[in-house]
């Protein structure tokens, strides 16, 4: 039984690949467009050059990731973006990620790490010449 999930390995990492990606498409429509329209206050003004940058990283780099191209270069940057901005966000409030809600950046920090490492799996431009597995 083992041996039969293992071969949908592929397929799972892709799954991840794609939700992530999704996800970050998301996030940078709601920073950059407001789309849809976010519950929570406006950004104060003075991170409005740093929120665009990084709705411009998030919805490309998850356009990226959604489609499988340029995976492991791209995960790469966003799994830094979310260090960064764990760091530099969330983590001056309180250094616990329960109380400054700062556990989704970890945790997209560590998903990308690891597609910088795994690749894109199944269903990705870049698999392409790659062996099957």
């Amino acid at each position: 039984m083992l041996q039969r999930l293992s071969s949908y390995q592929p397929h799972a990492l892709a799954l991840l690949r794609i939700v992530a990606g999704l996800l970050f498409v998301h996030s940078g429509m709601v920073l950059l467009f407001d789309i849809p329209a976010s519950i929570y206050p406006p950004p104060p003004p003075e991170t409005a050059t740093t929120m665009l940058i990084a709705g411009a990283f998030e919805l490309v780099g998850g356009a990226l990731l959604v489609i499988g191209f340029l995976t492991r270069p791209t995960a790469l940057i966003l799994s830094v973006m979310m260090v960064v901005a764990y760091w530099s966000y969330y983590a001056p409030s309180n250094p616990y990620p329960a109380n400054n809600n700062g556990a989704a950046a970890i945790l997209f920090c560590f998903i990308f790490l690891y597609l910088v490492f795994a690749g894109p799996g199944a269903w990705a431009i870049d698999r392409e010449g790659q062996r099957s597995s």
